[in-house]
């Protein structure tokens, strides 16, 4: 069985723990593949290779770490396809999708190629007789990236590229569920060019994930994941003087109203609950219907549900693939369960589905669910897998006050024809990303990714301008060249005349 490595200090380094951690196929049910997990001296010993690198790295120039990172680029765009399958095999989406993500990855390698434009700084000049101010962003070391399952390729690429254009050196933790998309883009960024011990891959579970929250010599950690956990790596890690963003988790909701485009919408919702089986979050996950707009919509909605091709993510055929886990399934399909008991319609069951020759995959059909309302588990809790409710309200303002009661603001969406609601909506929505007739409202990579309230801890968003931030620090030179005559001594405080 093939056994996934480290990557340390520009090379694959086998496992000694003697922890290994299973890799599954997701649409067979079938273990593939293992990966190592890391003990605490390994994840030191890949922060020692990062700390190395730093003393060189951190002073290289702009043009050398651009010309890494343009041929990164172009690799990566070469080798698309061959992460995009690595994905699939792992986390169980369709290939497009997964080609969709290495895309929406590449994004932000293009944003790092041009970090000049990022770190020119400012400048003022005779702010007193012949003193000059100027404001620089210097790196800040080693930094680390923990990563979610549900997007192998796109987070990693959400962190590291910026920071190591920044100047740091950087130690990802991938998840262990999905380990070999992660190791192949440190191939690549050493074929790049990347010199060696400036981006090192750890495998792992909790051990190594505390081992980096705890190291003295990391300064800073980035994370994408459920709620809980973001909550964990900001407490922890601040706790050990670093500097921390936690994006945490989601309950999205898409608000449409009476004068809605309903095939727009529906279209919309199916995209946004049922993609990449729901395990995303920028899902949607709760539609808010208001007035006569719900029967309709839900009608729209069951037709074109009813029509989804599921099956495996490497078959053209296949519109939605498999979870990531067997215990995942269980407890998504629990939902819909304890959503019937609790007084939702069930208007479609997806739990019990299955593929033809797949049968121990983990399948989840999709399930949407009328009359949910605030109290009932599936309303409140983040499912993380193909299942759509509708809540119905009669007015916008019933709307608004039901979505900012949420205790995520991750992203939300308004379906409507009317330009001043849609301008009231995206001031008062209490959520960091806001889509207008657009339901996935995930930023361009020159624009920064994340939430508010409990969707995001710390006080950064991930990349755009607040990733370059995130991963510098600022400094601010006075200067004053004086003149040979000048001379004597002043011991008044200083003034600016």
């Amino acid at each position: 069985m093939k056994t996934i490595s480290h990557w340390i200090g520009g090379k694959p380094v086998e496992g000694v723990s003697g922890n290994f951690g299973p890799v599954y196929n997701p649409a067979t049910g079938a273990q593939e593949k293992q990966v190592a997990f890391a003990s605490a001296d390994e994840v030191d010993a890949a922060v020692r290779a990062a700390k190395e690198a730093f003393k060189t790295w951190g002073s290289s120039s702009l043009a050398k770490r651009t010309s890494v990172l343009f041929k990164y680029r172009e690799l990566l765009d070469a080798h698309r396809e061959e992460i995009a399958q690595l994905i699939t095999a792992e986390h169980g989406k369709v290939h497009s999708d997964a080609l969709g993500e290495v895309a929406r990855g590449l994004e932000i390698v293009e944003l790092a190629c041009g970090i000049p434009e990022k770190l020119k700084g400012e400048l003022s000049t005779q702010v007193s007789t012949r003193v000059d101010v100027a404001a620089i962003r210097q790196s800040l070391g080693v930094v680390a990236g923990i990563t979610p399952f549900n997007f192998p390729a796109m987070v990693p690429m959400w962190m590291f590229p910026l920071a190591i254009a920044c100047g740091n050196t950087f130690v990802l933790k991938p998840s262990e569920k999905v380990p070999s998309a992660a190791f192949k883009l440190a191939e690549l960024a050493a074929e790049a060019g990347l010199p060696d011990g400036v981006l090192n891959v750890v495998n792992g579970d909790k051990v190594a994930v505390d081992a980096i929250l705890e190291h003295p010599d990391i300064a800073a950690v980035s994370f994408v994941g459920s709620t809980p956990i973001a909550r964990y790596i900001h407490t922890t890690g601040t706790a050990n003087g670093k500097r921390v963003q936690a994006l945490g988790g989601a309950k999205n909701h898409m608000l449409v109203l009476p004068d809605a485009d309903l095939d727009l919408a529906a279209d919309s919702a199916i995209n946004a609950a049922y993609g990449s089986a729901g395990e995303r979050c920028m899902a949607i996950s709760v539609v808010v219907a208001v007035g006569e707009t719900a029967d309709p919509l839900i009608g729209k909605i069951k037709e074109r549900a009813d029509k989804l091709r599921i099956g495996p993510g490497d078959d053209p055929a296949s519109e939605m693939g498999p979870l990531i886990t067997k215990v995942h399934r269980d407890k998504v399909a629990s939902y819909v369960t304890g959503a019937a008991a609790q007084g939702a319609d069930v208007v479609i069951d997806g739990s019990g589905y299955t593929v033809e020759g797949y049968e121990d995959g983990h399948w989840m059909g999709v399930s949407l669910l009328d009359h949910v309302t605030p109290e009932m588990d599936a309303y409140k809790d983040e499912i993380f897998g193909p299942v759509l409710s509708v809540v119905r309200v009669e007015t916008y303002d019933e709307a608004i006050a039901l979505m900012n009661n949420s205790p995520w603001g991750n992203g939300t969406a308004i379906f409507t024809r009317d330009g001043g609601a849609a301008r009231r909506f995206q001031m008062e929505v209490e959520a960091g990303m806001v889509g207008v007739n657009v339901p996935i409202p995930v930023p361009v990579g020159y624009h920064s990714f994340g939430g508010w309230k409990d969707s995001l801890f710390g006080d950064h968003h991930i990349y755009g301008n607040d990733g370059v931030h995130f991963y510098t620090r600022g400094k601010v030179v006075t200067t004053r060249w004086p003149d040979p005559s000048d001379g004597g001594i002043n011991l008044g405080f200083p003034s600016h005349h």
